[in-house]
């Protein structure tokens, strides 16, 4: 069934592809990479304010009430799932939306304070170079365990959930499993 309509899927993958250039040519060091640098933090931003409304107006799957829940609900699935008794979510698992928020937290706040690095006022101030610098290297941090989560999710449910995110459509809800 479709789950994931095609804003959230586009959203997705821009903004992992955003993240992972502006993390390729931060690390680069090189004059020649640092206009598009800028230009891809820039780009992080706009997804990240365009997926912040899309969470509130968008489809049911798309919304962050459906998949961000409190601490306690978090905590209770992620003791489920490390004793392998976690159920399917048809949509993001509490443990996805935590990562959810937290990736788009972080890239907006390493995306600003790259951008108020290069305003006149904060130029050179070095508590913001390595906030921006600390923060870049958090979503890396993040995108690699959000990875995993996939990965781990996918082998135990028997579900490519990239493979979901690509084309929206995960199997249809089954016995116990969280629509």
């Amino acid at each position: 069934m479709k789950v994931w309509d095609l804003f959230v899927r586009v959203a997705h993958w821009c903004l992992a592809a955003c993240v992972l250039a502006a993390w390729i040519t931060g690390e680069l060091k090189l004059k020649s990479v640092e206009r598009p640098h800028e230009w891809l933090g820039y780009a992080v931003l706009v997804v990240v304010a365009l997926r912040f409304v899309w969470g509130w107006i968008g489809p049911q799957y798309a919304r962050f009430g459906q998949f961000v829940v409190g601490p306690s609900r978090t905590l209770s699935y992620a003791k489920a799932a490390l004793r392998g008794e976690e159920p399917r979510y048809l949509g993001h698992n509490p443990l996805g939306g935590c990562m959810i928020v937290a990736l788009l937290v972080a890239a907006a706040l390493a995306s600003m304070s790259g951008w108020l690095s290069i305003t006149d006022r904060f130029w050179g101030v070095d508590w913001v170079q390595d906030a921006h610098r600390v923060l870049g290297d958090a979503v890396i941090v993040l995108a690699a365990v959000h990875v995993a989560g996939v990965v781990y999710t996918s082998l135990r449910q028997g579900e490519n959930l990239a493979a979901a995110m690509w084309s929206g459509v995960k199997r249809q809800a089954g016995p116990g499993d969280i629509a």
